[in-house]
C-alpha cells in the first residue's frame, strides 16, 4: 500500500492540526505510516513529506535515525532479545541462540512464513526482569527458552491479544479533545 490510505490520511490531517508547524508532526506521521504497512516504505515517506512540506530525504533522515522505524518489511512480530549487561548476565546470549534455533532464522532474519523477525537489541530498560524480550515493543520478562517457545506458540495460534501486529504503536489513538476533556480549556492538563 505504502501511501497513506484514505482513512489514515484523515488521521494524518488530524495529527498535523495538533502542531503549530506541520513539520512537527513528522515522527507521529512516520508511526502512522509504519502502523499501516508494518514498515516505513519509500512511498510512505514521500507522502509524509508532501503532507508536512519537506523532502522525502528529510523524512528518511529522521526515520533512519530512530531504531523504532523499520525501512524494510519485517515479520508480523518483531522479536527483540536484549543482550545488554543485566540480560547478558542472566543468560541472554544463550536465549538468543535458542531463539535462532527455535525460529530457524539468524538474528536479522524473518521466518519463511513472515510471522517473526528476530533482532538483538541494546538495553530495553527491563534490567530487573532479565533476560527481557520485546515483541512489537511489548515486554516479556524473565524469559527462558521454554517460555519463549510458549510465547511463539501462542502468537502462532493467535491467542495473545495483548500483542498487536508490528507497527501498531498504541491500540487507542488519542484525540486532541481527550487530553483536555475535563478542563474545557486548550493547553491545560486535565486534573
Amino acid at each position: 500500500m505504502a501511501r497513506l490510505s484514505a482513512h489514515n490520511l484523515v488521521t494524518a490531517q488530524a495529527i498535523i492540526a495538533r502542531y503549530p508547524k506541520p513539520r512537527s508532526a513528522l515522527v507521529p506521521l512516520c508511526h502512522l505510516a509504519q502502523e499501516q504497512d508494518g514498515y516505513l516504505a519509500e512511498d510512505a515517506m514521500q507522502h509524509v513529506a508532501e503532507l508536512i512540506g519537506c523532502t522525502a530525504a528529510q523524512v528518511y533522515g529522521t526515520a533512519s535515525f530512530y531504531e523504532m522505524f523499520k525501512l524494510h518489511p519485517t515479520g508480523k512480530y518483531l522479536v527483540g532479545v536484549c543482550t545488554n549487561i543485566s540480560c547478558m548476565l542472566s543468560g541472554a546470549f544463550e536465549l538468543l541462540e535458542h531463539c535462532e534455533r527455535s525460529l530457524g532464522v539468524p538474528v536479522g532474519g524473518t521466518t519463511p512464513d513472515g510471522m517473526f523477525t528476530l533482532e538483538e537489541v541494546e538495553c530495553s530498560a527491563a534490567c530487573t526482569v532479565a533476560p527481557a524480550v520485546q515483541v512489537n515493543y511489548r515486554y516479556e520478562e524473565s524469559v527462558t527458552p521454554e517460555s519463549f517457545d510458549t510465547l511463539v506458540a501462542q502468537l502462532r495460534a493467535g491467542t495473545r491479544d495483548d500483542i498487536p501486529p508490528h507497527g501498531v504503536l498504541a491500540t487507542v489513538r488519542q484525540t486532541p479533545t481527550d487530553r483536555w476533556a475535563n478542563t474545557g480549556k486548550t493547553g491545560e492538563h486535565a486534573p
